[in-house]
């Protein structure tokens, strides 16, 4: 294997956009995106409205996709119209650039830390940790990781984790997070008061669909049970791209409404990699070929899910 160096001189032919997919990518998407919320307030049938209602949600996790790749200056940089768009899309979704963009960037920075990756993700604790921790401290990781809390991501970690707390700790910084919060139950409210089927529909259905996968995908591609965590003494760089970040193998229709975030490996060893890119550069890069996978299968996830602590003894996750 080559050092990282190389690898990572190797990724740049493949970090850099192509401007005119990018704009199709967006623009496609949002036009889907718009397509649904039109049909779900035109039809009346639920067996229109709950399958559209749920590929909305689905089409908002790729439209997620986008909005991670501007946030990094990775597509559509410099662009005044993508950044409107896609900053209206981040409040509206309860996932406002400031508190985005900090924890982000810290999560890059951290991955596969033992300590110090929990800002941005999801927190891992040694078993002597365990052993050492207080009665909340427990109650507290085990919320956290619960599944529960990835399920109803909606409400845990995007409208409280997201907006609430990030407001509360840093007023001024996260003006942005209030904004989201009060726009949002704004909506809840007069669609509660003046139409109920389309707040079920329009909102609670699509929000609950794509902040659940959303909270899942994200605690799948550090959680899995060949991951590697490391003392920061131990930490280097390449190591935690291609051994803590996962590979999730999905058909072509998932990796769409995903937007190849499954090649998790390939984005944490360069970020600037465009999204549809991804698989080009995993597919040209020798050393990029994954060491282990993971899948939406049921039997993946509930692998995944049962996961509780490290072990350092057997350099593992287990349960």
């Amino acid at each position: 294997m080559r050092n990282s160096k190389e690898i990572i001189r190797e990724s740049l032919a493949y970090a850099r956009e192509q401007r005119g997919r990018s704009w199709w990518h967006l623009i496609s998407t949002l036009s889907l995106v718009l397509a649904l919320g039109v049909t779900i307030c035109v039809f009346s049938s639920w067996l229109i409205l709950l399958p559209a209602s749920i590929v909305l949600g689905l089409t908002l996790v790729r439209m997620f996709i986008i909005y991670h790749d501007f946030q990094h200056g990775t597509i559509l940089k410099r662009s005044k119209v993508a950044k409107a768009l896609l900053t209206v899309y981040g409040i509206l979704v309860l996932n406002p650039p400031s508190i985005w963009s900090r924890s982000h960037e810290h999560h890059h920075r951290n991955v596969g830390k033992i300590y110090g990756s929990s800002i941005g993700s999801y927190p891992v604790m040694t078993i002597a940790a365990w052993e050492r921790a207080g009665r909340w401290q427990r109650i507290g990781y085990i919320f956290q990781r619960h599944p529960l809390t990835i399920a109803l991501g909606y409400v845990t970690i995007f409208l409280y984790g997201m907006c609430i707390r990030s407001f509360l700790v840093n007023r001024r910084q996260h003006a942005d997070s209030a904004i989201a919060v009060v726009l949002h139950l704004t909506i809840v409210v007069l669609l509660a008061v003046f139409s109920p089927w389309l707040l079920l529909f329009l909102v609670l259905v699509p929000m609950t669909v794509a902040c659940g996968l959303g909270a899942y995908l994200f605690y799948a591609q550090h959680n899995f049970p060949q991951v590697k965590i490391m003392e920061s003494k131990d930490w280097s760089y390449l190591t935690a791209a291609l051994e803590s970040s996962s590979y999730m193998r999905m058909g072509a229709v998932m990796r769409w409404f995903t937007g190849n975030i499954g090649y998790h490996h390939v984005h944490h060893v360069n970020a600037k990699i465009p999204f549809y890119r991804l698989p080009e550069a995993m597919a040209g890069i020798p050393e990029l070929e994954p060491r282990s996978s993971t899948s939406l299968s049921p039997r993946q996830i509930w692998k995944c899910l049962r996961l509780r602590f490290w072990d350092d003894s057997r350099g593992c996750m287990t349960v």
